[in-house]
């Protein structure tokens, strides 16, 4: 099976932690495509079987800039060949901003729903306030994740 990572990140910890997804997703027997400028044409070419998104949040809950031209794309386009994939979301945020808390994330879990992505596993949000090591932080997630688009 094919997945498709996308990330936003703004000081790049969600581009680590999607690196490690990479490496990890890979070890256990599926491929893995990840750049951390994924346009909506190399993701479509792509042919992905699965998505992945790692993002982190910014300003008042929304996604990095980075990530905003594909986040676009995706929405304004609906592309049919992504509707009925397994996904999943990873956010990264800061719980000490209450609301806003990991809303790059909710974002990107709101278009999956959009474009008919299956989450195949829960949002795993990852707290900057309480983790220093968040890559290590999403391998049991990731595991869990893996096990479950294997099946």
């Amino acid at each position: 099976m094919k997945v498709a990572i996308i990330s936003g990140s703004v000081y790049g910890t969600a581009e680590e932690v999607a690196r490690h997804a990479q490496k990890l997703l890979e070890e256990a027997g599926l491929q893995a495509l990840f750049s951390p400028r994924l346009s909506l044409e190399q993701l479509l070419a792509a042919e992905p079987q699965a998505l992945l998104a790692v993002t982190s949040t910014t300003g008042m809950g929304e996604l990095p800039d980075d990530l905003q031209p594909l986040y676009a794309a995706l929405r304004d386009s609906l592309p049919a060949a992504l509707r009925g994939l397994p996904g999943g979301v990873i956010g990264l945020g800061d719980a000490s901003y209450g609301d806003t808390y990991c809303g790059g994330g909710e974002q990107m879990r709101e278009l999956f729903t959009e474009l008919g992505v299956r989450e195949v596993s829960p949002m795993l949000r990852l707290d900057a306030s309480e983790s220093v090591t968040p890559e290590t932080d999403a391998e049991p997630w990731l595991a869990q994740f893996a096990a479950a688009l294997r099946s």
